[in-house]
């Protein structure tokens, strides 16, 4: 049997511009593709219209675009898949393994995470009352290997722990998405960062849920401000500057261990690039954010 290409993908949601931050993570996702020969993709995860500026998905992929970061296909945009995630929430349903929720937050704490109206019996049927889709975990201790971060047990608790998938305002949940999406693009690594560590768990259940085998994981420490807090929109992370693309890169490649040289500078953008392929070691990226 064949081992299949490496396929990767950065994926962001466009609730406004990249920051630094993003750029380390798309930029960590690039170079493990490229140096695998493989394949890299970008995909905008713009499920939530509330919370996204009309001009942010213009802005990453100019952004991405100055940086030299270019997929090798078009860009896919969530927001016109949705039949697809349609279409696996019901075969997940018709499986058992989801169920329409009608329990608020508030009851849901009040009762330790169980469900006081019995959702996941199946005695939610439409027009009852505004519900949520969730997807029905088993009870699990779950193991895999962390590319850079080694061996990972994660403990999931049925009922307690499962996740929304589909919002009770008729949004389809990040949870769902992202499998369905890599999935369906054959996505074989997927490098993130680690703020996204603790859902890999309840992932890996959908992933085989959906008839898939889950794919390899690389989580990269996040970038951290001042204070300590993830570089993010909610801590008002500035916004990536366009027009310094390659003090941006060789910033991103030193926050990512690499130590570049300091000929790099004023090289351009596909020589940093070039060099950050031919030189990229995920062992050196340091553990602890930056």
């Amino acid at each position: 049997m064949t081992t299949p290409r490496y396929r990767g993908r950065f994926a962001p949601s466009p609730t406004g511009p990249l920051h630094f931050g993003s750029l380390v993570a798309a930029l960590a996702s690039y170079l493990e593709a490229r140096q695998h020969q493989g394949q890299w993709f970008i995909r905008l995860e713009d499920l939530d219209p509330l919370r996204e500026p009309p001009e942010a998905t213009g802005q990453i992929l100019r952004s991405l675009d100055s940086h030299g970061l270019l997929p090798d296909e078009p860009v896919r945009f969530q927001s016109r898949r949705h039949p697809a995630y349609q279409a696996a929430i019901e075969h997940l349903i018709a499986n058992g393994d989801a169920y329409r929720c009608v329990c608020s937050r508030k009851e849901l704490k009040l009762h330790g995470g169980r469900h006081p109206n019995h959702c996941r019996d199946g005695r939610i049927t439409p027009g009852d009352r505004p519900f949520a889709i969730r997807f029905a975990l088993k009870d699990e201790q779950s193991h895999w290997q962390d590319q850079l971060l080694g061996r990972q047990v994660q403990t999931v608790t049925a009922e307690v722990d499962d996740p929304v998938i589909l919002r009770k305002e008729g949004f389809y949940a990040y949870q769902l998405a992202v499998v369905v999406d890599d999935i369906d693009q054959g996505i074989t690594d997927v490098v993130r960062g680690s703020d996204l560590l603790d859902m890999t768990a309840q992932q890996q259940q959908i992933y085989r849920a959906l008839g898939a085998e889950p794919p390899g994981w690389l989580h990269i420490p996040v970038i951290l401000n001042e204070q300590g807090q993830k570089l993010s929109k909610q801590t008002h992370a500035p916004p990536l500057n366009d027009d310094q693309p390659e003090e941006n890169l060789i910033q991103a490649l030193i926050a990512l261990g690499q130590e570049p040289p300091e000929t790099l500078a004023g090289g351009g953008v596909e020589s940093i690039l070039d060099w950050g392929v031919r030189h990229w070691r995920r062992a050196a990226i340091h553990l602890t954010s930056r």
